[in-house]
């Protein structure tokens, strides 16, 4: 009896072992499926992440400080100034605002100079540089199509011409005074002067028995006429005979030699001011007259806009060339440029008249979404709170326009 009960009761837990085993293997099993799929969640979430991170631009397109950047440029003084001896040696206000610029992100670059600013665009376009600086305009037609950065420079389109003495001859200076609105008025007030006083003169002396003058108004009045204008050019060789017409005639005489001393004053001021100025003072005087500057260039819509004749030339240099050998009347350009040009080059040859055509600024061109413009912006606003911006402004404007 006792044997069959502990037979029994190890019969008893043999199975609950076996049931204990079987749930523990079913737990198992369980704990196994669910790591499995809370590993593939886990795998597919840091797939999507991953793919979307590398999808940004902004993890593809960061910059990298190792990496040299190809910058475009072109020679355009004082921007950008190739050496004599070395074209590829640059300097020049761009160029050392760039360097101080690129220090400052703590990257290398490299410049590649393009002969026009279209050519420069379009390397930026087509990625054959990473960015552009020189003296770039910045529009809002190209805005479409380009990034700028802030503004490097503020400025504007003016006016190049020769220099008087280089325009026209003295012969010519005078036929431009008498045809010239301040001498026409001159002229108007002598006539009408010499009209009141000859008039005066006839109604004095035309019943004096001794007058100068015939009775009769015509040729009466022709006689005091030419008396009138001969006094008035302090050449007079009649006096009146009658009391009123003695002192028409000294009174005309004292008018005589002031207008004398302020006809002579007058044009000599005119022709004075030609000598200073010339013919071309603003854009109002430019219609009809044929217009350097360069081709693509903001000044040549600019002209295009007013419907003045544009000579366009791909080099600056070939506009100042134009403007000296007479196939051109003036220049149009960047007002920095010529002010540079008009200081140092071309002194005693050319001027820069006027006032600014159209205020323009200058930046840093770069590809639509580039990942340069804010670390250039960066560090082109702590130039200019430091003082680096200032003092590189100084160097190379107000030293070099003085």
């Amino acid at each position: 009896m006792i044997n069959a009960i502990a037979t029994r009761f190890r019969q008893l837990m043999a199975g609950r072992k076996s049931r204990i085993a079987y749930f523990q293997q079913h737990n198992r099993k369980n704990q196994t499926r669910r790591s499995l799929v809370l590993y593939a969640c886990i795998g597919l979430v840091g797939t999507i992440l991953a793919f979307l991170l590398i999808a940004s631009p902004g993890f593809t397109q960061q910059p990298q400080p190792q990496q040299t950047l190809l910058v475009a440029t072109r020679a355009i003084p004082p921007f950008v100034i190739q050496d004599k001896e070395d074209k590829d040696r640059l300097s020049g206000f761009s160029i050392d605002l760039w360097r101080s610029i690129a220090n400052k992100m703590g990257v290398e670059s490299k410049f590649i100079q393009y002969p026009t600013v279209s050519e420069l665009l379009a390397a930026i376009q087509e990625n054959k540089a990473k960015l552009g600086i020189a003296a770039i305009s910045i529009t809002a037609e190209r805005q479409q199509y380009f990034d700028f950065s802030l503004p490097i420079l503020a400025g504007g389109l003016q006016i190049l011409v020769r220099n008087a003495e280089n325009n026209n001859t003295g012969f010519a200076n005078i036929l431009q005074l008498f045809f010239s609105a301040s001498l026409l008025q001159v002229i108007g007030i002598a006539l009408l002067l010499i009209a009141v006083a000859a008039h005066i003169i006839w109604l004095s002396e035309r019943n004096h028995k001794e007058g100068m003058v015939p009775q009769s108004y015509f040729p009466g009045i022709f006689k005091a006429c030419w008396w009138a204008a001969a006094t008035l050019a302090t050449q007079a060789d009649e006096m009146p005979k009658g009391v009123l017409g003695r002192l028409v005639g000294i009174v005309w005489m004292f008018i005589g030699v002031l207008f004398a001393a302020y006809f002579t004053a007058s044009a000599t001021t005119s022709l004075t001011v030609q000598q200073l100025q010339g013919d071309i003072k603003s854009i109002d005087d430019l219609p009809g007259k044929i217009v350097a500057t360069t081709a693509g260039s903001t000044a040549a819509a600019y002209l295009r806009e007013h419907h003045i004749s544009v000579l366009q030339v791909p080099k600056i240099e070939e506009a100042y060339k134009a403007l000296m050998t007479k196939k051109a009347d003036a220049v149009v350009f960047d007002a920095p440029v010529l002010l540079f040009y008009a200081a140092n080059e071309g002194k005693g040859k050319v001027q820069v008249v006027g006032s600014i055509l159209r205020e323009e600024s200058y930046g840093i061109v770069l590809p639509n979404d580039s990942p340069y413009r804010k670390p250039i912006n960066r560090a082109l606003l702590n130039l200019k709170e430091n003082g680096t911006y200032q003092s590189l402004y100084d160097k190379w404007f107000d030293a070099k326009e003085s």
